[in-house]
Formats: structure tokens, sequence, C-alpha cells
């Protein structure tokens, strides 16, 4: 256990600076969005200690940097938290992420009003929620940060998003709350049939019991439809687009690249850990859904002509892919959608931080309003164009790895669904480079004296895709903190890696 509460300042850290900023007086409003800055680059850099902490820290449990104390003890609920290389990971991103967004949100909203100053604090506030929600491993506690994180993203949606915003709002907040109540239920449950006593619903201590047949599969769909919903997959995803595209960019942005990794992140942790049996009953329908949501996701994508909806469901079409490697149950796969849900998080980011600098100069989101833009913006088109190659997955880019380890893992035990879903590689180049021509290529546009990226704007892209570049040459430092969760966590659930077939015989 770690003498140093890392996972806990890493959260009480953004929760104070949100209420420095909206604590903030009227005359000194306009100073919200530079503490954010400051508060997010102190959490990062926090962040990077941890890191550091965990490389360094000798454990023979499944979670470093680990936490407990009680909490609510006449129900077995302790404040616990914890993290191994996935959990690690998601987090890393999440602090890398924040700052990048409250620069792309530098002026999303009027300066010197309270509006900006809550805007900025529920920016904060959702760091926090994000932080709590991958390292808890008290399983009530992460139900609570599950459904906290929907305060945060509802009012930015709400209050700040485009026409139809209460609409998208509402509708991202039933569905969630939906799942989540789902998932209630199933926890509820796991009270009646896990072990009990004062730590009863730590994650360690749920793993391996061997629960009934009926329950255990009544309590795995209870956390798989929460999670498909936050994923998400088909059919449960319809409230994506309609979030994604109304509200601010940078709000997409966290909800689409960390927020939704909770969905794909919790399969992980609670379904295949705490379910096994469950999870290899239910697989065959999984695959077909997580094979669905790759091609259905693409084929909108293609036919879409609004930007931000558009990209919305690219994301659909991943996930479908990150649920694939998962579901296929092997080291490869597993370490590709360990390495993919970071990988989408910086390709999408930049994809809808892009866009937004796009819709922010033509004032429409609709593709056919846009035409020959690299000849007016070439830095902006570029960059632009390096985000949809990583999109699509291009060599080159850590998307490429990511994508090729999860069909690897997916053929080694399902080849008829790795097969299918490779289709989705070839349509997710037709919408990219579809998107980019109609957008960047054609007559010059009619709209004149538009200015290319700013220095700001350009400080926005440039982490994004340089980590991209990074991960797709050199992806190394990610698999091997990801690599050592997977086999522990495999272990588990207890499925060892198919036999290599080996075709022909000896001459």
């Amino acid at each position: 256990m770690s003498s140093f509460p890392w996972l806990t300042v890493l959260m009480v850290v953004p929760v104070v600076g949100a209420v420095v900023v909206a604590a903030l007086p009227a005359s000194k409003a306009g100073r919200a969005k530079q503490i954010a800055m400051g508060t997010s680059l102190l959490t990062l850099v926090l962040g990077i200690l941890a890191a550091l902490a965990y490389r360094s820290a000798t454990t023979t449990g499944q979670f470093r940097l680990a936490e407990v104390h009680s909490w609510i003890p006449q129900f077995g609920v302790s404040w616990a938290l914890g993290v191994d290389g996935i959990a690690l990971a998601l987090i890393l991103m999440a602090l890398v992420l924040t700052p990048v967004c409250i620069l792309a949100a530098w002026h999303d909203v009027p300066e010197g009003g309270a509006r900006e100053k809550y805007y900025f604090a529920l920016i904060l506030v959702l760091l926090a929620f994000m932080v709590g929600v991958f390292a808890a491993t008290d399983v009530f506690l992460f139900y609570v940060f599950f459904e906290a994180m929907l305060i945060p993203v509802y009012f930015l949606i709400g209050s700040y998003g485009g026409d139809r915003r209460q609409y998208a709002a509402m509708k991202f907040l039933l569905f969630s709350l939906a799942g989540g109540l789902v998932m209630l239920v199933a926890v509820i449950a796991l009270y009646q049939y896990g072990p009990g006593g004062s730590q009863g619903f730590l994650i360690e201590r749920l793993t391996g019991i061997h629960f009934s047949h009926t329950a255990g599969r009544l309590m795995w769909l209870g956390f798989f439809i929460a999670f498909a919903v936050k994923a998400p997959m088909w059919p449960f995803h319809t409230w994506l687009p309609d979030a994604a595209t109304e509200a601010k960019p940078a709000t997409a942005t966290l909800l689409v690249g960390v927020l939704d990794k909770v969905g794909t992140f919790g399969m992980i942790r609670f379904c295949l850990q705490i379910f096994p049996e469950a999870s290899r009953w239910a697989t065959p329908v999984v695959l077909v859904l997580a094979v669905i949501s790759v091609l259905y996701g693409a084929l909108l994508a293609i036919g879409s002509t609004d930007i931000m909806r558009l990209i919305a469901f690219t994301s659909v079409s991943h996930f479908g892919f990150i649920v694939l490697g998962i579901f296929a149950v092997t080291t490869t796969g597993w370490a590709g959608s360990a390495l993919y849900m970071v990988n989408h998080g910086f390709a999408t980011g930049a994809l809808f931080l892009i866009a937004g600098m796009l819709v922010a100069r033509r004032g429409s989101k609709r593709i056919p309003d846009f035409g020959g833009w690299q000849r007016l913006t070439p830095v902006l088109a570029g960059s632009f164009l390096l985000a949809g190659l990583a999109g699509l997955a291009l060599p080159g880019f850590g998307s490429f790895i990511s994508e090729f380890l999860v069909i690897v893992g997916t053929f080694q035990r399902y080849k008829t669904a790795a097969v299918i879903a490779v289709v989705g590689t070839v349509l997710a180049a037709l919408y990219i480079m579809l998107m980019y021509k109609r957008l960047m290529t054609g007559p010059k546009p009619d709209t004149v004296g538009v200015p290319d990226l700013s220095w700001r704007e350009r400080w926005v892209v440039i982490p994004l895709i340089g980590s991209l570049l990074v991960l797709g040459f050199y992806p190394k430092p990610v698999l091997d903190l990801v690599n050592p969760a997977v086999k522990a966590t495999l272990s588990h659930v207890g499925v060892t890696d198919p036999a290599p077939t080996i075709a022909g015989g000896s001459k």
C-alpha cells in the first residue's frame, strides 16, 4: 500500500481548483481560465509523479498506489483506490487531454462573466471524477463516481452547447441514468451474494467468487448494459451523436475521448474479472454487437453531412473494435484494446477540436458549406488531415498498432468476427478521406480573410498529433505499462491464449 495518497490528491487538487474558480468575485472572473489551466497542469505533473511512484512500488496485489479506508462500514463500502497499468494509462490520458481542452476552450465562453468561471470549474470537477472512476477499487465507490460524472457533463452540454443543447443534455442524462440504475440493481445484488463484511465491495475480494449461473448472469447483464450505454455500443449509442454535436468541442473531446472509455474499462474490470463464467456465456452475442457497431458506425459516418455527428459515428465504430478485442479474451487482443483506448482519446480529441476550429471560422457544421479550405488555411487543413489519418489507423500512427493488435488477437480465437471487422478498416478510409475531400479540396471557397491556426490553436494540436506519432513508432512504454495488468487480469478470468496452429507438415 502506498504511503502517500497519490490518487486522492489527484482528485482533491482539481476540486480545490474548481472551488477557487467558482468563488472568484465578479471583478476577477476573467482569471478563471488561467487558474483552471494552472490547476490542470499541476494535476498533470502530480499524475506523472504518481506514475513514477507506481513504477517503483512493490506489491503482491493487483493494484498499486492503493488506499483503503472504511467509508460506510454498515454496508461494507470503503474509500478504496488503486490502479493497475490499464487504469493508470487511462488516468494519464485524461490528465493530458484536460489542459489541452481548456486551452482549446479559451474563447468558448464570453470573458469575465459568471458563465465563464462556472464553465471552467465544471471541467475541473469532471477531471476529479474521471480520475476517481478509473481509480476506484470498491464497486460501490466506482458506481458513485460513475453517476457523479453525469452532473458536470449535463451542465456543460445543457448550459453551454448549441441550439438543441437541452434536448441533447436530457437525452444523455436519461440514457446514462437508465444504464446506471440497472447497474445499481446489480451492485445491490453483489452485496447480497458477495462475501459481505466491512470490505465486501472490494474488487479483489469479489474476484474468484463462484456465483450461481442465474445470479451471476443477471448481475453481469446489469453491469454490461450500463457499460454498453456508456461505451457506446449499438444499439445503445443513439445519445452520442446528439451530445457530441451540441456540446462544445472541448466537452465532446472529454466526453468521447475519456468518459466513454469508462464503459470499455468497466467491461474488463467488472464483467470479465468478477463474472468470468457469465462473460463466456454472453461472448457470442457481445461479439455480434461489436461487429455491428464497427460496420454500422462506419456506414453512418459515410452518410453524415454534419462534421461533429460524423466524428461521433466514427467513435461508435472504434468502440466496436475495442469491445471486440476485450471479448476475444487474448493477451494480444486485450493489449490492443487498452492501447486503442489511449490512441482513440488522442485521435478523436484531435478531430473534434480541429473540427471545432473549422466550425468557428465558417459558422456552420454542415460539410456541404465547406470546400477548398486547404488553399485558405493550409496549416489547419494539414492538421485535420493528420488527425484523420490517425483516425483511419494509417501505419505510423498509434491507432494502427492498436487496431492491428485487436484484429490479430481476435483472429486467434474468433476468425470470422475478425475477418468481418476488417471491413471496418476499409470503411474508415472512406469516411475520413471523403470528409477531407468535401471539406478541404475543390474550388476556392467563397469565404475570404479567414485566419489559419493561431499559436494557441497550434499548441492544442501539437500534443495530440505528437502523441499519436510517438505511439505509432514507439508504443513500448504504454504496452509495458498495460501488459502486466492484462496478464494478471486474464489469470483472474482463468483463460489462456489459444495454442498456435501450424499449417502443413514436415517434409
